[in-house]
């Protein structure tokens, strides 16, 4: 690695530390709940959003149940 390309990086690297610092600083400004869930968020999105599909089936899951309770009676 040249000195330009390590340079460059600890630039990077600075300037993602210092952003961080201060969204830290801001967020430490607003009331607890947020700062609560601004830390949380990052958890959240690591949990993938069910495509449509299973929520399909789930319904037709139901469906077939309803129907066999009522063919049942």
């Amino acid at each position: 690695m040249d000195w330009q390309t390590r340079v460059l990086l600890m630039l990077c690297i600075l300037g993602a530390v210092i952003l961080m610092y201060r969204a830290v600083r801001w967020a430490k400004k607003m009331p607890k709940g947020a700062f609560l869930f601004m830390a949380l968020m990052p958890l959240i999105a690591l949990f993938p959003i069910p495509p449509p599909q299973f929520k399909n089936i789930a319904k037709a899951k139901q469906e077939q149940r309803k129907k066999q309770k009522s063919e049942e009676d």
